[in-house]
């Protein structure tokens, strides 16, 4: 059988410029952008406060960041811009369905939402992660633990009323039923994305963003990213992209590049050895407009 024709773009600063909206004058903060975080656990804070501050710093107007109540006060002591609120949690302090309620309530406000940095795994968060999904009607990132939610039920990504974005790594592409070892690396996150109706955004060092149908490369980043909190400062940048009206396939590609070109900066300032994901946060803005 002959393999489908597909032809990848590159991409470049070019690119994100030409998406970028135009800043205009008379604007004002509810023009770029209202997203909503769900992020963090006990333990693991630092993923919603790193995914807030990567929204902010690519220019979303307004980025509030819903965390269990339980690390509320520790999260709500280092915030900044970000307008943080707490949600029911379990004993445990991971999100439960009890949160459900006041996420919906929110939801129909916000031009585009992240789910996944830092939650945890429970089989209440999983359920809360899949109602999220059903009820959602703008764009959605779904990252790091919110992936491992719905792997064992890949499916229900097919009934999703919301443009659903998938950003896994390796790990999180193979429990998801992809191959991340395949001869054909780009065919086979076409398949998966096709299987889900999603963005695929397959992190590497050659991450491939694909809708199914088009394809993005991008060659940006070096292996100082090979450090935890990384990919939660892309899943907000590309929140931020999205709440700002590009579109999907898009705004994924944009993330990419400007992650991985804000890694190298840091690289060449810092080291690979030495570089941190906060140094990425002081270097987005050198990259945009």
């Amino acid at each position: 059988m002959a393999r489908p024709a597909w032809t990848a773009q590159c991409t470049n600063r070019k690119l994100v410029g030409e998406l970028l909206p135009v800043r205009r004058r008379e604007s004002h903060k509810g023009d770029y952008g209202r997203v909503l975080l769900l992020c963090g656990s006990e333990g693991l804070t630092g993923a919603a406060r790193l995914a807030a501050k990567a929204a902010l710093r690519t220019g979303s107007g307004l980025v509030y960041l819903g965390v269990p109540e339980k690390i509320y006060p520790v999260i709500a002591a280092g915030a900044g811009s970000e307008i943080v609120f707490p949600l029911p949690c379990d004993s445990a302090g991971r999100l439960c369905m009890a949160s459900l309620p006041v996420i919906t309530e929110r939801l129909p406000e916000m031009d585009a939402v992240l789910l996944g940095p830092g939650l945890g795994r429970s089989e209440e968060l999983t359920r809360l992660v899949q109602a999220v999904l059903s009820v959602c009607r703008a764009p959605l990132v779904l990252d790091a633990d919110g992936i491992n939610a719905v792997a064992p039920h890949i499916d229900v990504l097919r009934g999703c009323a919301c443009p659903v974005i998938l950003t896994p790594h390796d790990g999180e592409f193979l429990r998801m039923g992809g191959d991340p070892k395949a001869a054909d690396r780009t065919q086979e996150a076409m398949r998966l994305a096709n299987r889900t109706h999603a963005v695929l955004l397959l992190k590497g060092s050659r991450t491939i963003i694909t809708d199914g149908l088009n394809v993005y490369v991008n060659h940006t980043g070096n292996p100082g990213l090979a450090t935890g909190g990384s990919g939660d400062i892309l899943a907000g940048m590309l929140a931020s992209l999205l709440g700002q009206h590009i579109m999907p396939l898009e705004a994924a590609a944009a993330a990419a590049w400007l992650h991985g070109a804000a890694a190298d900066l840091a690289a060449h300032e810092l080291g690979e050895y030495g570089m941190v994901p906060e140094d990425l946060l002081l270097r987005i803005p050198r990259l945009l407009p």
